[in-house]
């Protein structure tokens, strides 16, 4: 891995670790799923127009639609829905910790559904990772945290490991960049659909909302997503997945820096576990043998989807 691979991974983590700390922001002055919906629609189209611009077809194959459906239900809607929503009543640093958990889930779920064993530091890094979040957790509980917030992140977070698993194939066949600006549409349209059956709309105009709500839409959820796609190009997806195990540092860093939670003790350490968790995970996929090659990739592709596959996210 060179050097330049190197700083597109640490400012791809940066960017996607960050979108939690701007979502918070968002929520605190504008309903959570009518700002995300808005955000899918501006995102959407811009991602649509640079496709066209690079002169991509919106006429996928049926494995491309149907990722593009699956990923903008699961990731966008269920996914960061579900997030927006608990950053309401949880800190982001608590958000960015349990969504780094997926990278793990993905492993376990494809032990349990495929039989993909993983070598002894991998299963070292599940019971790590597991450790780390029961240990965070039980801080967190201990210290009155909402616990329905805690719920939708997890089942958000399960959703987005769906969606991973479901995608297999589905990111071959160009026109890449078309389909993260449509899928993002899709999760805007069912968003804009759910919205006003949950939710109140309410906005606080403020210069803090405009800015996290324009960084969110352009930073984590366009940025990152090119980066990713340049980085997967560079050095391949199951290697670019290893910088998912700076997530929750980052998520971690950037609350505090510009919100001021704080973490006790025990956070930090669960915290350093579970990056470690992580970390030994995705290294020991990549020394699995080469015929499980495609499918790891194509899961970490659509894990970024927008983002970039393990998550295309996009924020």
């Amino acid at each position: 891995m060179d050097l330049r691979a190197i700083v597109m991974g640490l400012a791809f983590a940066f960017m996607w670790s960050s979108a939690f700390t701007s979502a918070r922001i968002i929520v605190a002055d504008a309903s959570p799923l009518y700002s995300l919906a808005l955000r899918f629609l501006l995102s959407g189209l811009i991602g649509v127009a640079v496709a066209r611009w690079m002169g991509q077809s919106w006429r996928l194959s049926a494995s491309q639609w149907r990722a593009t459906l699956v990923f903008g239900i699961c990731q966008n809607a269920l996914y960061l829905g579900l997030n927006f929503v608990a950053m309401e009543s949880i800190e982001a640093s608590l958000a960015a910790i349990i969504a780094s958990t997926m990278p793990m889930l993905v492993a376990i779920a494809l032990w349990c559904l495929y039989g993909e064993r993983l070598p002894l530091l991998g299963s070292v890094g599940l019971a790590a990772g597991a450790v780390g979040v029961a240990l965070i957790m039980g801080t967190r509980i201990n210290a009155g945290v909402d616990l329905m917030g805690v719920l939708y992140c997890g089942i958000g977070v399960l959703a987005l490991t769906l969606a991973t698993l479901a995608l297999r194939g589905a990111t071959s066949g160009g026109n890449f960049m078309m389909v993260v600006g449509l899928q993002m549409l899709v999760g805007s349209a069912v968003l804009f659909v759910v919205a006003p059956l949950v939710e109140t709309f309410r906005i606080t105009p403020s210069w803090s909302l405009a800015l996290a709500f324009l960084y969110t839409t352009l930073v984590p959820g366009l940025a990152a997503t090119l980066i990713w796609v340049l980085l997967v190009n560079r050095i391949g997806a199951v290697r670019a997945a290893t910088f998912h195990f700076l997530n929750p540092v980052f998520g971690v860093a950037v609350a505090s820096a510009l919100l001021g939670e704080t973490l006790g003790v025990l956070d930090l350490v669960g915290v350093a576990i579970v990056t470690f968790g992580i970390l030994a995970v995705q290294v020991s996929r990549q020394k699995l043998p080469s015929t499980a090659a495609p499918l790891k990739a194509d899961n970490a592709s659509a894990e970024h989807s927008a983002k970039p596959s393990i998550n295309t996210e996009s924020r």
